[in-house]
Formats: structure tokens, sequence, C-alpha cells
């Protein structure tokens, strides 16, 4: 009966608090968006090649991967051209093809919130404008990377909010971008901003619907990694972005899954993540995360805090980062741990080396 009591309170805790006392703001619920990419109905009925082309819904990244293998150059380049919506989403094409086509997308986009992404340079390896859009961007040289990493954003990102300049390392490009340039030559980052996150502090960030459906699709992108030729990268969740992580974690290939500012993962501690990836934590003293309760009733909260001793992963330094942004911020403890797990250079006790 007392631990019944105790669960109650700490549900009626969660609640308040995720519903926007302590002058939070109150999150908009949101549609995952999920499925295949835009332009999918075109393609799948597109012979041009004399023979249907991959489902990109039911076929696999590996599959993918298999397909564009066999075809010539000046194949590839006509359904780039046909279908640049697709071939820019398609987990396992070619990675090469992946930017021409996101670039030709967004040459052709009309709404202002992109203009941005759309200048010449960038390593756009994902595109859907659809919704408030979803967005990957790369930094560094994928294709020789020896090590690669993905960071994976919490509430409030979007293709839209993308290239936002407030708290430029704790948006997706800054974290990405202050990670690869930290890790040095040999690396490359992939800021991922493709599934669809809670809008402020509200039921959507307390509950593990979106969740859900932005881990299948970050599971998807990563196999589309592998199947390119690419390592399993370590993979760098934020905040909501560590619930995606958690729930993905069974079927992640990755070398290392690392959670800053974590409301939760959605498991009791390390072993019910079922990965073999070696999984860190980060939380700074002054992160407002460590008022959110550690608790799951009832579908709201995210359950044990990563950094909490029981939970089994190893700890990262991050008693100089500031605040629940502050993470990637150059010079920080935590920024140079996390350099050298992307590196691949960590000790057993979480410290650079």
């Amino acid at each position: 009966m007392r631990r019944y009591a105790r669960t109650v309170v700490a549900f009626a805790l969660a609640t308040s608090v995720v519903t926007g006392t302590a002058g939070w703001v109150s999150g908009d619920a949101q549609q995952a968006l999920t499925g295949p990419p835009p332009g999918t109905t075109s393609w799948r009925a597109d012979r041009v090649l004399g023979e249907e082309l991959p489902d990109p819904e039911r076929a696999t990244p590996a599959e993918v991967a298999a397909s564009f293998d066999g075809l010539s150059t000046g194949e590839r380049q006509l359904l780039l051209l046909r279908h640049p919506s697709v071939v820019g989403n398609l987990d396992g094409a070619p990675l090469e093809l992946r930017y021409r086509a996101n670039s030709l997308a967004l040459a052709a986009a009309e709404d202002p919130r992109y203009r941005s992404l759309a200048t010449p340079g960038r390593q756009i390896l994902a595109f859907d404008p659809r919704g408030r859009g979803q967005v990957a961007e790369v930094f560094g040289d994928l294709r020789s990377a020896r090590r690669v990493s993905v960071v994976v954003p919490g509430s409030d990102n979007d293709a839209g909010t993308f290239d936002r300049k407030v708290a430029a390392h704790g948006a997706p490009p800054g974290m990405a971008r202050t990670l690869h340039a930290a890790a040095g030559p040999g690396t490359a980052v992939i800021a991922w901003a493709g599934y669809t996150t809670p809008v402020g502090v509200g039921v959507d960030a307390a509950t593990g619907r979106l969740a859900e459906a932005g881990a299948g699709r970050l599971t998807r992108f990563v196999e589309g990694l592998t199947a390119d030729g690419l390592p399993e990268p370590a993979v760098f969740c934020h905040s909501y972005g560590s619930v995606v992580c958690g729930l993905a974690a069974h079927r992640l290939p990755a070398t290392d899954l690392v959670v800053l500012g974590s409301p939760g993962m959605r498991a009791d501690d390390v072993d019910a993540l079922r990965t073999r990836a070696t999984v860190w934590a980060a939380k700074d003293p002054t992160d407002w995360i460590d008022d959110v309760p550690s608790v799951r009733f009832a579908g709201l909260g995210h359950g044990t805090d990563p950094t909490d001793p029981a939970f089994g992963a190893r700890r990262i330094p991050a008693e100089d980062a500031e605040g629940h942004a502050g993470y990637f911020a150059p010079g920080t403890d935590s920024l140079r741990a996390f350099a050298a797990i992307a590196r691949g250079a960590a000790t057993e006790e979480g410290a650079a080396r």
C-alpha cells in the first residue's frame, strides 16, 4: 500500500511538471510523420528501367543498396532526376546520390523556412518538407571517415528550426559541427532531425508515442548508412532524443549510445536496453531536466535517470556544462569526452584520453 501511495504521488508530480507548472510551456500535440518518402507513388509506378524499383517502404536498406549496386552511372542519374525526393531519402542508396538529390529537392522547395538549407556546399543527406519538415546534414567526409557519429536531438527540432542561431551549439547542426571539430580528422558527424519531435514541454514530451515512431526511422536511417558501406556509428541522444534511442536500442546498429540531458530511456537499466553498444550518460547540475521525476506510470514519464549509478551507464563528466543545451559547448569536459567517444578513444571510466 505504501509503495502504491508513493507511485501515485510520483505520477501526480510528473503530471504537474509536464503540463506546464514551474513556468514551462505546454506543448501542442503532434502527429508523427511516418511512412515512405514523398513521391513514392510515382516511384512505384515507374518502369523506366524495365522492372520494379525497390519499394521505399517495404525493401530493407540492404536490399536498396544491392539494387543500386546493380545500376549503371547513367541509370542512377536517371532515377535521381526523375525522383529526387525519393532518392534523397532512400535509406541504403549511395550517399553521394542522396546529396545531389536533396540539393535538387531543396532548390525546388518554395517554403522560405528551407531556404538556408539550399546553400551550396551543404551535405544534406535527407530532406522531407512535409509537415514541420525533417532533415539530416553531414559534417566531414562521410565516405572516407573511419568513425561516424549521429546526433539525435530532442523537442522543438525540425527542418524549419534546424538553422536557428540561438544557442548555436544546442541546435542539431551546432551540436554536430562542434563535435566534428573536437573529434578531428577521420571522423564525420550527422545531425539527424529525422523524426517528429514534441513541441514544448507537454504530454507529447512525457509519453513515448512520438519516440516510438522516431525509433523506427532512426533504426532504418542507421541501417542505411551501414548498408552503404559506412561504419556503425556512435549515436549521441539529447533530451527527448534519448527516449528515441532507448526505444531503438535493441535493433540499432551502433558502437556507442551516449545520452545527455536525458529524461529517461524507457528502460530500468542498461540490460533492459538489450543493446551491444556501450552506453554512456551525462547530466550537468544546472540542467532543468533534473527536476523531471524519474518515473514511468500510466504511459507518462520515461523511467530511471541514465546517470543514476543503478542504471549501469558509464558516466561522462559534465559539471562545467551550463543548462540543458550546454553539453556541446567548446571547452567543456563533456565535449572532450564526446569527442573521445566519437574517435573511438574513450577510457572505461568515460574520461577522454
